[in-house]
């Protein structure tokens, strides 16, 4: 692989794993315009590593309170509000972990169309601005007292919010949907406040991603032949998306906490059209 190609690649993947706008959609851009080689699955595994470990390290403090109080609720037999971050986070990675047994392999193989990308890079991006504008609404009613306060964090989520997010995310198995931007739709549409939905999206990332880069890892260990990448492309592919994933999420929150979705609303829309009228 050239280090242009390793940049760019490392760089989409840090950039769109976490922000609404659909890595599919991006990843089909520089293959189709540069005529690029596919980079194999070594590089694919270490990339996702590499954002994997940026959201880890970036929610670190809270992993460890979750986990440690989660434990405790299972021993103790008490739940506390902390705990129940910790279940629910459970109990959304059920629905897509499902779908992904059971429909990965046709959805790969039969809707890995640009048609369908660029469909859905379309639909679920209104999807997200009609959720942000629910969502607006429902701060004004709640600041207008007229249905009582609503929750700021996580610690008041209920276990069906977190079924319905993750059934949302199993959604994500299309291509062109983002499973960033259809959970943080489902948790608008839920009520929750954007950067509550936006934290549990991120944290509800880790297993997704971890079973994915698992599922690709025994895959590159019964055929080692397809890694097509270097160790060194590898490691300067997992350091770059680290670093651009941890600057990512952190943009984000900050971003999302002053502004709605519209700006990734209209990134969305013609990034679709885009794919559509060039492929």
């Amino acid at each position: 692989m050239s280090i242009l190609q390793i940049t760019v690649l490392a760089i989409i993947q840090g950039l769109t794993e976490f922000l609404p706008v659909s890595s599919s959609a991006h990843l089909i851009l520089p293959s189709k315009l540069l005529g690029w080689p596919d980079q194999g699955i070594g590089f694919d595994v270490a990339v996702h590593v590499g954002t994997l470990l940026a959201v880890i390290c970036y929610y670190m403090a809270d992993l460890v309170k979750i986990t440690s109080f989660t434990c405790e609720a299972l021993v103790k037999r008490r739940m506390s509000p902390i705990a129940k971050i910790g279940f629910c986070l459970v109990i959304a990675t059920v629905p897509a972990a499902l779908c992904g047994i059971f429909f990965e392999k046709y959805i790969s193989s039969v809707m890995r169309s640009i048609e369908v990308i660029a469909y859905a890079t379309i639909a679920f991006g209104l999807l997200l601005g009609l959720s942000s504008y629910v969502n607006r609404h429902l701060v004004w009613r709640n600041i207008l007292n007229i249905e009582g306060q609503r929750p700021d964090s996580l610690r008041k989520m209920t276990f069906s919010q977190a079924v319905i997010i993750g059934c949302a995310q199993a959604l994500a198995l299309i291509p062109g949907t983002s499973r960033s931007g259809i959970t943080l739709t489902a948790g608008l549409f839920l009520g929750l406040r954007p950067e509550a939905a936006a934290r549990f999206s991120f944290l509800l990332s880790i297993p997704i991603i971890a079973a994915s880069g698992c599922l690709e890892g025994v895959k590159l260990f019964n055929h080692p032949e397809l890694a097509g990448a270097s160790w060194t492309d590898m490691l300067i592919g997992m350091s770059l998306s680290f670093v651009i994933a941890i600057a990512v999420i952190h943009w984000f929150m900050k971003y999302i906490s002053k502004s709605g979705m519209w700006l990734f609303v209209i990134y969305r829309v013609i990034l679709g059209l885009i794919l559509l009228s060039l492929f």
